[in-house]
C-alpha cells in the first residue's frame, strides 16, 4: 500500500511524496491543478535518492552489472523528517546505520519546474565508499492510468554525435520492450548515458516520459559536465525515472565519504506539464535562463575567420577581413585556432603553449585587436586550454599531466593538463589570462577536441578523478571572467559536446555544431531550441564568392536560429551578394530581440536523413511579450513546391521578412501559408499584432 504522505506546491509544479507501510518513500511530480485521480496501481515505490554503498547486497532481479538502483543501500534509507521552507523542501533519511540522506528540492519564482539534488552524510564511526548517487528519481509514472498503461506510454530522449546533434528519439514502451513480466518479476531497464569528458555526446543529459492518453510530459535534464547516467525502470505496472553521476559499473565512479563528511550530488532540472514534449522543454529552459547571468542583453552579431583561413589565421588576412566587416554592424571578430603555430606543425600540433606566431603576426597579436577594437569590434582569440598537443613544449611537464592507472593519458596524440594542480592552474593564468590581458582579448572561444573517457587517477576512483578535474574547468571559466570583467566565452567541443547547462552557466554562448557549411544546418539549429536557450546557441553561416543569392539567404536565414555568425570568403562577394548579406544581418538584429526572449515551436514534415534531407521544417518563436511571431522555415529536397502552413494565432500579420525573393506568403484559416517553389530555399518573416 502506498499513500501521498506530504503535497507541495512549486509553481506550475505539484510535489508529491508518497510512502508505503514500510517506511520507504518516493517522489512524483504531477501539474499543479491538473484534476486528474490517481489510478490504483500493482506498485512498488521506487526510493527517493538511489545510493549503493560499497559492500552492500548487490541489486537482484537481473540487475547486478547493469544497474546499482535498488540495491540493500537504497531500501535501507526510512523517513525522518520534512523541512519546508519557502521554495524548498529538504527530506530528510536515515539508514540506521550512521548514514543520512537529504533529498533537496527548490524553485523560484518564474520558473516552470524545479532542481534537485541528493546529499549523503555521514555520521558513523567509519568512512563508507559511495558507487552511486542519484540526483533525482520519480516513481509512478504514470499515475493517471490503470494498470501497466499500455499503448499509453513513450519515451523521448535527443542523441547526439558530431555535426549532428540533438535528434529526437520517441518511442511506446512497449517498443522498448518494457512492459512488465506476467509475474511482475525481472526488472526492466533502458539506459542511457556518456563515459568522458563531453557530456552530449551520444546523448543529451535529458530524458522525457510522456502520458499519451492524458496528454502528460514528465522531463530530466542533468546539469553535469561529466560521465552521467539515466534510468528508465520498471518491475510493475508503474516506471520509475532515475539519473545522476555514472556509478561504478558504468562510469568507475566512487567517492570515499570519511566520518563527519558529506557528498553532495549534481543538479537535475526537473518538470512536468499537462501539454507535449515541445512544453516540457520549454519548461525546462525558464530555469536555465534564471540561473544564466552571462547571456547578453542584445545578442552579438559576430565573424569567425575559421571557414576564411581554415587554421592559417594571419595580420595580413585578418587586415582584409577587418576591412570588409567595418561599418556593417559587427559586433566581434574571432581569430580562430591557428595564430599560435611553430614551424611547420600543423595547429592542432602546438596547442598548449600560447605563444604566438611571428611569421603569422610579425607585429604582434595585439596590432591586430587593436584594428579589431578601431573597427568597433569586440576582439575574440581561440585557446584549448585544457588540451596540450603532441608537438607542444609544455607537454614536458609530464607532472602536470593526467595520468591513468600511472600512465600519461594520451588520446588522438593529445594529452590533458591535470586542472586540480595548482602549478597548472599558475601556468595557465599566466599563459591564457595573461596573453588575453596581453592582446587586450575581450572574447575567448574555449574549445575541447577530445575526451578522457572513463577518468583518471588522483582521486578515489578514475570517475571521481574525472569529475573533479571537470569541476576545476568550470571554476577556470570563472576566473576567467574574474580576472578580465566582462570577457565573453563561447562554450565549444568540437562544436556541441558541452551543451548541457551547467557549462551554459559559466558561458556567455556556446557553438552549436561543427556542421560549418552543411545544409543541415536549420535541423540542428532547430533540434537544440529544445535543448539550450536560442540566445546561448551561435550558429555558423559561411559566406563563399561562389554562393548564390539563395545559398547566402539559406545560410543566413538558419542563422536567424540562434546567435549570427559568419564565416567564409566575405571579402570576395560581389555589391549583389553584399547588399543580401546586408538585408540579412539586419533583419537579424530586428528579430534577435525574440531570439533572446521567446518560446520555440517546431514543425517538420519529410525528414529522415539528415545527410540526404527532404521535405522541410519551420520554427515559430513567440516573443515573450506575446505580441510578435518569428517564423524561420526551410525547404530541403523537393519534387514540388513546399506548401507549409503554420498555425498562427488571429491578431498577427506580416510586418517584415528576410527571402531571396521566390517565395510566397499567404494567411488563411488554417494559419500562415509558406509556398517555397524551389529545393534548400529558406525565408525568416516577423509577425506583428
Amino acid at each position: 500500500m502506498k499513500d501521498i504522505a506530504f503535497r507541495h506546491n512549486a509553481g506550475t509544479v505539484d510535489l508529491v511524496y508518497l510512502q508505503n507501510d514500510r517506511g520507504h518513500m518516493g517522489f512524483l511530480i504531477v501539474p499543479a491543478g491538473l484534476d486528474l485521480p490517481f489510478a490504483d496501481k500493482k506498485e512498488f515505490i521506487d526510493p527517493l535518492v538511489q545510493v549503493h554503498i560499497r559492500g552492500d547486497m548487490l541489486p537482484g532481479a537481473y540487475m547486478n552489472g547493469h544497474s546499482l538502483s535498488g540495491s540493500l543501500s537504497a531500501m535501507r534509507f526510512r523517513f525522518v523528517l520534512q523541512e519546508a521552507e519557502d521554495n524548498k523542501v529538504i527530506t530528510t533519511l536515515e539508514d540506521g546505520l550512521g548514514h543520512k540522506l537529504r533529498h533537496i528540492v527548490s524553485w523560484k519564482d518564474g520558473w516552470e519546474g524545479i532542481t534537485i539534488c541528493s546529499e549523503f552524510i555521514n555520521e558513523s564511526d567509519a568512512p563508507v565508499v559511495l558507487e552511486d548517487l542519484s540526483s533525482f528519481c520519480l516513481s509512478g509514472l504514470t499515475p493517471y492510468v490503470e494498470g501497466d498503461a499500455c499503448g499509453c506510454l513513450t519515451r523521448h530522449v535527443f542523441r547526439s554525435f558530431w555535426s549532428a546533434e540533438g535528434r529526437l528519439v520517441s518511442d511506446p514502451l512497449e517498443r522498448l520492450n518494457m512492459e512488465p513480466s506476467w509475474s511482475l518479476h525481472g526488472v526492466r531497464l533502458e539506459k542511457i548515458g556518456q563515459v568522458g569528458s563531453m557530456p552530449v555526446r551520444g546523448y543529451f543529459p535529458f530524458e522525457a516520459v510522456e502520458d499519451t492518453k492524458n496528454h502528460v510530459v514528465w522531463a530530466a535534464q542533468l546539469a553535469i559536465n561529466s560521465t552521467w547516467q539515466m534510468e528508465l525502470r520498471r518491475k510493475d505496472e508503474s516506471l520509475s525515472l532515475n539519473g545522476g553521476l555514472g556509478d561504478y559499473d558504468f562510469g568507475h565512479w566512487a567517492k570515499e565519504v570519511k566520518p563527519g563528511e558529506s557528498f553532495l550530488s549534481p543538479e537535475a532540472y526537473l518538470t512536468v506539464v499537462a501539454g507535449d514534449l515541445t512544453d516540457a522543454t520549454q519548461a525546462l529552459l525558464t530555469i536555465q535562463k534564471s540561473r544564466n547571468t552571462l547571456m547578453p542583453d542584445t545578442l552579438p552579431l559576430l565573424f569567425n575567420e575559421y571557414c576564411t583561413t581554415w587554421g592559417v589565421p594571419s595580420e595580413e588576412n585578418l587586415s582584409s577581413v577587418i576591412e570588409k566587416l567595418q561599418g556593417k554592424g559587427f559586433d566581434g571578430l574571432v581569430i580562430d585556432a591557428g595564430w599560435f603555430r611553430e614551424g611547420d606543425a600543423l595547429w592542432f600540433e602546438n596547442g598548449g603553449d600560447w605563444n604566438v606566431c611571428p611569421e603569422l603576426f610579425p607585429n604582434g597579436l595585439k596590432s591586430v585587436t587593436d584594428r579589431i577594437h578601431a573597427a568597433g569590434m569586440r576582439a575574440g582569440l581561440w585557446f584549448e586550454w585544457e588540451n596540450i598537443g603532441g608537438k607542444a613544449h609544455v607537454r614536458e611537464k609530464t607532472d602536470w599531466m593526467l595520468k591513468r592507472d600511472g600512465y600519461t593519458l594520451v588520446e588522438s596524440g593529445k594529452t590533458y593538463l591535470d586542472l586540480r594542480n595548482p602549478e597548472v592552474i599558475a601556468y595557465l593564468d599566466q599563459n591564457v589570462i595573461g596573453r588575453m590581458q596581453e592582446c587586450g582579448i575581450d572574447y575567448i572561444k574555449v574549445d575541447y577536441n577530445g575526451t578522457i573517457g572513463i577518468g583518471c587517477d588522483g582521486a578515489e576512483s578514475l570517475g571521481e578523478g574525472l569529475r573533479q578535474n571537470m569541476e576545476a574547468t568550470k571554476d577556470f571559466f570563472r576566473r576567467m571572467r574574474e580576472q578580465i570583467p566582462g570577457l565573453m566565452i563561447e562554450n565549444c567541443s568540437s562544436g556541441g559536446h558541452r551543451l548541457e547547462p551547467s557549462m551554459m552557466e559559466v558561458s556567455t554562448m556556446a557553438s552549436f555544431s561543427d556542421a560549418h557549411e552543411c545544409p543541415e544546418i536549420p535541423v540542428i539549429a532547430a533540434n537544440l531550441h529544445h535543448l539550450i536557450l536560442p540566445g546561448q546557441s551561435q550558429i555558423w553561416a559561411v559566406m563563399r564568392g561562389s554562393d548564390s543569392l539563395k545559398r547566402i539567404t539559406y545560410s543566413l536565414t538558419a542563422a536567424m536560429l540562434g546567435v549570427m555568425c559568419l564565416s567564409g570568403e566575405i571579402y570576395d562577394l560581389d555589391e549583389a551578394q553584399q547588399a543580401q548579406v546586408d538585408l540579412g544581418t539586419a533583419f537579424y538584429k530586428k528579430v534577435s530581440p525574440i531570439i533572446r526572449d521567446g518560446r520555440s515551436r517546431i514543425y517538420r514534415e519529410g525528414i529522415e536523413s539528415y545527410r540526404h534531407l527532404t521535405g522541410w521544417q519551420a520554427v515559430c518563436r513567440t516573443a515573450d511579450s506575446g505580441d510578435k511571431i518569428l517564423v524561420v522555415a526551410h525547404a530541403f529536397g523537393l519534387d514540388a513546391p513546399a506548401d507549409i502552413v503554420i498555425p498562427v494565432p488571429e491578431g498577427f500579420q506580416v510586418a517584415d521578412q528576410y527571402s531571396d525573393g521566390t517565395c510566397t506568403i499567404t494567411t488563411t484559416a488554417d494559419g500562415l501559408k509558406i509556398t517555397i517553389p524551389e529545393d534548400f530555399t529558406g525565408i525568416a518573416i516577423l509577425l506583428e499584432k
